[in-house]
């Protein structure tokens, strides 16, 4: 019954910004855990970024210091703003959210939103 809508992706120079938002409606509880993973062709998924219920936050080492998440509770929203990106940035990027109690298997997902970054 959950939905996560994702928007903010895009084509972008190398150097260029995107910010990313994902906002969670439905029967959802209490939110664990929020953020990003990302897929490119030929890869497997992989963490981008997470924050949880606290504030703690997490992210992959090839974007720490460019990309920053975000939150806003009331809302139910995530954001990822992404700074000085690169080419191998380029994937489709997935919302993710996690309920409180839950396993990271019963995660609801975002249809997923295209980042290109290319000169």
């Amino acid at each position: 019954q959950v939905q996560l809508v994702e928007s903010g992706g895009g084509l972008v120079q190398p150097g260029g910004s995107l910010r990313l938002s994902c906002a969670a409606s439905g029967s959802i509880f209490s939110i664990y855990a929020m953020g990003w993973y990302r897929q490119a062709p030929g890869k497997q998924r992989e963490l981008v970024a997470g924050i949880r219920s606290g504030g703690s936050t997490n992210y992959a080492d090839s974007v720490k210091g460019r990309f920053t998440i975000s939150r806003d509770n009331a809302k139910n929203t995530v954001y990822l703003q992404m700074n000085s990106l690169k080419p191998e940035d380029t994937a489709v990027y997935y919302c993710y959210v996690q309920e409180l109690s839950h396993p990271p298997s019963d995660a609801y997902w975002g249809q997923g939103t295209q980042v290109t970054v290319s000169s």
